[in-house]
């Protein structure tokens, strides 16, 4: 496996910890619906989380967060709704983004809540 996948995966395990250790129940990875992947569905009271998940091993380009194009909006939202109505599931949603930030000398965590509007 090529290495920004190691490091995405590795992102993606720091966040779902960070996640459970701030109260949220993880609900699922990596759900695809079509071409769109969310990668974690968590729970936190009556709120469904919807988590999109940003690593790098440097901010030389740009924090994670600011990766996050309009294009992967669209589609968590899509894969989102595909996953309420599957599950038949009356909650509010709301969008986060997980920022990690990982090399060998640092390893940070951000977490934006509300960090994108879908209307």
């Amino acid at each position: 496996m090529a290495y920004h996948n190691d490091l995405g995966n590795e992102g993606e395990n720091l966040a779902a910890a960070y996640l459970l250790n701030h109260g949220y129940e993880i609900l699922e990875r990596n759900f695809f619906f079509r071409k769109a992947e969310i990668d974690i569905i968590a729970r936190k009271g009556e709120m469904l989380v919807i988590v999109e998940v940003k690593t790098r091993n440097s901010s030389f380009f740009g924090d994670p967060q600011s990766f996050v194009s309009k294009s992967k909006v669209k589609s968590l939202v899509k894969a989102a709704n595909e996953y309420v109505q599957r599950h038949e599931l009356d909650l509010e949603v709301r969008f986060d983004i997980v920022a990690v930030l990982k090399n060998n000398t640092i390893e940070r965590i951000e977490h934006f809540e509300d960090a994108f509007y879908y209307f």
